[in-house]
């Protein structure tokens, strides 16, 4: 038998977690889903990601522009850029971060990411997702936007789509996908699934009184350095 071509999805998130590039380690094609619909109310991953504020995990946001009606894809949505939202967030890195060991390493480096100039929320995640992978020295070419396939469908049918216009034969799945995902359509589909089951490494935060798992890749950097965090990627 060919050997496998596993396929992960998912959405151009905001300076992601460490389970995000876990996927990209992991996978043989990653999908940019930015043909995704934008929610109307409430959070995303798309616009926030959580740092540790005060020693507490707290969320940082990318403002969007929400005047709009009807609803719109994750690559039509805008950044508010009147907001000083890139200044505020190095803030408070700084602020947060200053005593972490790696601190100034990789404050330069993230401070050109933050500053990547676009309108464009899918382009600037997408932007600064590649530039960690390529720092990390993660394979960046195996990276595709998910709104140059000609798919059609929802859910479950989409995913199944999306990968096979990849020419893939395995679909990734990641831990929270039991809301939506219908594992038995792939089976149907002739589509294999590979369940990512990942493990959050714990590494040193600081004075910490205990780890807080699931923050921004920032946290990781800041406390393992690029080199330290690609070691963590790369024995996940």
């Amino acid at each position: 038998m060919p050997p496998s071509r596993v396929v992960a999805i998912h959405q151009p998130n905001f300076f992601p977690w460490l389970g995000y590039f876990d996927k990209i380690v992991r996978a043989d094609v990653f999908i940019f889903m930015d043909n995704a619909q934008f929610p109307k109310t409430g959070g995303t991953w798309t616009n926030r990601a959580k740092l540790r504020i005060g020693g507490q995990p707290a969320w940082v946001t990318v403002p969007v522009v929400r005047a709009y009606h009807g609803t719109r894809l994750i690559r039509e949505m805008q950044i508010n850029n009147t907001a000083p939202w890139r200044d505020r967030l190095l803030g408070a890195i700084r602020i947060n971060y200053a005593r972490a060991p790696f601190f100034n390493a990789v404050f330069p480096l993230l401070a050109e990411w933050v500053k990547t100039s676009s309108d464009s929320l899918s382009e600037f995640n997408v932007t600064t997702v590649r530039a960690l992978a390529g720092a990390l020295q993660l394979d960046q070419s195996k990276c595709v936007m998910g709104s140059t396939l000609t798919v059609e469908g929802r859910a479950t049918d989409l995913l199944i789509a999306m990968t096979r216009a990849v020419g893939g034969t395995a679909y990734l799945s990641g831990g929270g996908a039991s809301g939506y995902q219908e594992d038995d359509k792939f089976a149907e589909a002739g589509v294999g699934l590979v369940y990512q089951d990942y493990r959050h490494p714990v590494y040193p935060q600081g004075h910490a009184a205990e780890f807080i798992p699931g923050l921004s890749i920032i946290d990781a950097l800041m406390h393992c350095g690029v080199e330290g965090t690609g070691t963590l990627l790369k024995g996940s």
